[in-house]
């Protein structure tokens, strides 16, 4: 039965609120990989399955975007090249393993307890992401026996939901964008997240059993077996090599990850696994980002934003004072997903507030990782944040260029990103809001008192703080109280911190005052450690060691008098840190100390510490010994009474009573000093500001000649483009022509059955027409090739020395050639010419003439039949042709007429033999001709006088030897 849900977004919520408890608890648990693919991935599908055993204890389930019309024949197809089982999944179908699953078309999948959940898709049309959806519902139901693929296929869908899988400890394994016909989801999930593996579809099948058969070799040992030295060197080595310190990180997470990269390298002892990190530094920053995980969406778990919209940020805004910034701190933030979303929200709700005051917000976001917050700054996301920000959101606080979304400036603008090491770092302070958001479940329980008593402290009294869905406040009760503790949302109260809970990050045990209990820790027996630890602590004046940039190394006694942390981006730098009254005068005296060795001494130094005023000798200078510390800056601290010896001596010499006037004197002297020094630097700023400008102005110069040359490049390539244009149309014109010129010749040549033969100037074959196959066993593989190689039917030996004349002459030559079967051929010879008029070959033509040949030897036959007939007659025979002339005349009818037969042929016979009645003889002629009588007589004499009589007639059925027939006889 298919399930009706209402928007996308609440699908991905409820997949993240399912139970992860497994209703039956002898379910065998085994690994299912989801495998998405798109565009061009049907190839990448069979390469991947094609490979992989039959009993390899998988179960796959493969999520393909496919058109609501389209009829699903994918787990047909697939089961061709598979010897797994392949099922079109159905609805509240349970997985087993050693099958694939395929999802039916137009359907959304996701799966809980082991149990596939069919519905129809809620997108009528536009973007879907149905890969997206069950790789989230496969990491909360499978956690790290949660294995995601992805191959070729267009778009982004697949990312977040690798990410969820990698939060989860399972796999991720992606198609080499190298090998996908469409490389767009494979980039994108490797951008996405730190990638298991990347390889050709065809080489992930053994890639992934080699893994997880690693996977389950290393993790089947004993918590006891695993090598607790070993971790602490790898935990060394992470600091050695990234700065940060993953000690107080829950153990068992640090073996999954140090096991997950284990198995990838195939090596089976977390010592051999140190040995590797040794030998390749690139993969400690590899473990490093595995560790951090750093995953993270739009509006993650909806009923907590939904609860901040409506009833947490209007209460918070009803005690806000008319005119108020807000601030909010999100530590681990990633890629920025939950700084964004809070700043929607708290945009939402003050409209819906709708309250007379001017609240603004701002929101400092941090994380370890650099690459993370240089991708939350550039705030562009992929079209797959439509899973969890509705088409209102998107289309109001997102800008979408291409297939991306960039967030809008008013809401970009309430984001500080910075990075930070929340363990190590100073905190944020006076914050009205906290979001905190499964960070805390990754380090170890000691840590994470440290961080609510810090968070505690951040807060200011009545701020909230945000929890995620597996965290709480644990023994911290005291210092929260819980607003709605089913959504992890919590109030901070006014209950102080209590001894031990307190922990500043950057701070030091050794700025604490010592107290007896602590000297007492010390051996009895080493007093002068004790003595000089005592004197350390009691005598010795505040310092700080520097580097050249200002950066704090290292702090020896209290110097809260002196520096103070300032709000915002934490920084522990001097000039940052410095009070009033040393701020301004710091900078030009480590400017001087940077240039020699010589100590700088600032005397008399007026630094406002809350509401009172401290007299400070401040000394800088730059340490050339003991190498370690060379280059070094080390700045001491040192109190002055507030009337000592100098000032005593001032009074009187001067013979001034009045103490305030030596104090204005003495002040006004450092001022005047001060002055003079910020006129030499005004000075020499202006003198390079001078030639700067100058510079600015020829390279501005330049700038708008090379803008000058390159718009008229533009406009002649833009003029040139319409030129290419125009001749692309006209070449387009001109190839079809070609090309229907072409079909039409083509169509001519087959029509009117003549075989011809197309040759170059070489007489190699260049084309031929299907009738030419008769007479020369030619195919298409024989174009290029002699023609004189071809075997023929012509009995035609002199044929080559003929297309070489007419060649050489450029003039034809026909003739007929019989054939070695009895056909005859008229074979023309002509010049091929072009349009040029220049010779470009032969053309060759063989027409056949072997039906009118034949018809022409018969006809000579009968024309020699037809003469010896009438030669035999008894009688004269005379014929005449229509217009009188004769043409035959018998051996009979001379001796008749006396008229020799030579001599009369081809005379007319009305002036030979007749001279009298022409006209009546021409008229009766014309009536036989055409029908109206069937026969003529007419008397003729011959040499001799004696008269003949002739009986013409004219038969209908002889054409061409005469018209009139004429038998003689004596009168």
């Amino acid at each position: 039965m298919n399930k009706e849900i209402k928007t996308l977004s609440e699908i991905s919520h409820s997949v993240d609120s399912i139970p992860v408890q497994n209703t039956e608890p002898d379910q065998e648990i085994f690994r299912v990989v989801g495998v998405g693919a798109s565009a061009g991935g049907f190839e990448a599908l069979e390469q991947l399955f094609r490979n992989m055993p039959e009993k390899c204890g998988l179960a796959f389930v493969v999520i393909q975007h496919l058109s609501p019309t389209h009829k699903g024949m994918l787990g047909e197809l697939l089961q061709r090249v598979t010897r797994l089982k392949v099922y079109t999944v159905t609805d509240r179908m349970k997985v087993k393993p050693d099958a694939i699953y395929v999802i039916p078309s137009n359907r959304s999948m996701t799966i809980t307890n082991g149990e596939f959940h069919i519905f129809k898709p809620i997108e009528k049309q536009g973007l879907r992401l149905p890969i997206d959806l069950f790789f989230r519902s496969l990491a909360e139901d499978r956690k790290e026996n949660s294995i995601g693929i992805i191959l070729s296929g267009m778009g982004s869908d697949g990312s977040l939901g690798l990410k969820a899988i990698k939060e989860k400890a399972g796999l991720v394994l992606v198609q080499d964008p190298a090998s996908a016909k469409f490389d767009s989801m494979p980039r994108s999930s490797i951008e996405a997240v730190m990638v298991d593996i990347i390889a050709p579809a065809d080489e992930l099948a053994a890639r992934l059993i080699t893994l997880t058969t690693q996977s389950d070799t290393i993790g089947a040992r004993d918590e006891d077996d695993k090598d607790t030295s070993a971790l602490e060197k790898v935990i060394t080595l992470l600091r050695n090599q990234t700065g940060n310190d993953f000690s107080q990180y829950k153990k068992s997470t640090m073996y999954r990850r140090i096991e997950r990269r284990m198995g990838i390298h195939q090596l089976n002892k977390i010592a051999s696994y140190v040995l590797y990190l040794q030998q390749n530094p690139a993969e400690l920053d590899i473990l490093f980002k595995e560790l951090l995980i750093g995953v993270t969406s739009f509006f993650r778990n909806a009923p907590v934003w939904e609860e901040l919209k409506e009833n947490i940020l209007p209460s918070l805004f009803a005690k806000m004072p008319q005119k108020y910034l807000m601030r909010a701190w999100v530590p681990g933030c990633s890629t920025g997903e939950e700084a964004y979303s809070l700043a929607i929200v708290f945009r939402e709700a003050l409209e819906k507030a709708n309250l007379n005051k001017n609240i603004s917000l701002q929101i400092f976001a941090t994380d370890l990782d650099n690459n993370a917050i240089e991708r939350a700054r550039r705030g562009v996301f992929t079209a797959n944040i439509c899973a969890d920000v509705s088409p209102e959101r998107l289309k109001r606080f997102f800008t979408k260029t291409g297939e991306l979304y960039r967030i809008n400036g008013g809401i970009r603008e309430m984001v500080v990103f910075a990075p930070q090491n929340i363990i190590r770092d100073p905190s944020f302070t006076k914050l009205d809001f906290l979001s905190c958001r499964n960070l805390l479940i990754y380090l170890d329980s000691d840590l994470q008192k440290k961080l609510l008593a810090m968070f505690h402290y951040s807060l200011v009294p009545g701020g909230i703080l945000l929890l995620g869905s597996a965290e709480t406040h644990g023994s911290q009760g005291n210092l929260f109280t819980a607003v709605n503790s089913k959504l992890r949302i919590y109030e901070r109260s006014s209950d102080p911190v209590i001894e031990g809970q307190a922990y500043m990050p950057g701070s030091s045990e050794h700025n604490k005052p010592d107290t007896g209990k602590t000297l007492q820790a010390f051996p009895p027996d080493n007093l002068q450690t004790l003595t000089d630890q005592l004197l350390l602590h009691q005598y010795t004046p505040a310092s700080v060691l520097v580097n050249h940039t200002g950066d704090i190394l290292y702090i020896t006694g209290n110097t809260v008098k002196y520096l103070s942390a300032s709000a915002g981006k934490a920084n522990m730098n001097i000039f940052a840190m410095a009070k009033e009254g040393l701020r301004t005068l710091l900078p030009k005296a480590f400017q001087h100390a940077m240039q020699d060795y010589e100590k700088i001494v600032l005397e008399s130094v007026r630094i406002k510490n809350n509401s009172k005023t401290q007299l400070t000798n401040v000394s800088i200078q730059q340490l050339e010994s003991p190498p370690g510390l060379k280059n070094k800056f080390l700045v001491v601290f040192t109190d002055v009474p507030e009337e000592n010896h100098l000032l005593k001596a001032a009074i009187g010499k001067s013979g001034f009573k009045n103490k305030l006037e030596t104090e204005f004197k003495f002040e006004i002297r450092r001022l005047k000093d001060e002055l003079e020094s910020t006129r030499e630097e005004m000075q020499t700023s202006q003198e390079e500001l001078k030639s700067t400008n100058e510079e600015l102005q020829s390279t501005n110069e330049e700038l708008q000649s090379a803008n000058e040359e390159l718009t008229t490049s533009k406009e002649e390539m833009q003029s040139m483009n319409e030129e290419l244009q125009t001749i692309n149309v006209e070449l387009q014109s001109k190839v079809d022509d070609s090309v229907r010129i072409g079909n039409d010749m083509n169509n001519l040549l087959e029509s009117i059955e003549i075989a011809t033969l197309f040759l170059d100037n070489e007489l190699n074959i260049r084309q031929f027409t299907t009738p030419a196959t008769r007479i020369f066993k030619m195919k298409q593989s024989d174009i290029g090739r002699l023609f004189t190689d071809q075997v023929t039917d012509l009995a035609y030996p002199e044929m080559y020395n003929d297309v070489s004349e007419v060649l050489r002459t450029h003039r034809f030559i026909e003739k007929p050639v019989p054939t070695l079967d009895g056909r005859v051929f008229n074979v023309r010879i002509m010049p091929y010419r072009t349009f040029e008029n220049k010779i470009d070959g032969l053309v060759i033509t063989f027409i056949n003439v072997t039906e009118s040949k034949k018809l022409e030897h018969d006809l000579k036959d009968s024309r020699m039949m037809f003469q010896s007939f009438i030669e035999e007659l008894p009688a004269g025979f005379i014929s005449l042709s229509a217009d009188g002339t004769i043409t035959s005349f018998n051996r009979e009818a001379e001796r008749l007429t006396g008229y020799d037969c030579d001599l009369v042929t081809g005379g007319n016979f009305l002036n030979l033999f007749l001279s009298e009645s022409l006209h009546e003889i021409e008229s009766g002629m014309k009536q036989l001709a055409s029908g109206a009588i069937n026969r003529l007589e007419n008397h003729i004499k011959g040499i001799n006088g004696n008269e003949i009589v002739i009986e013409w007639f004219a038969p209908k059925t002889v054409k061409g030897e005469g018209t009139f027939f004429g038998l003689m006889k004596n009168f």
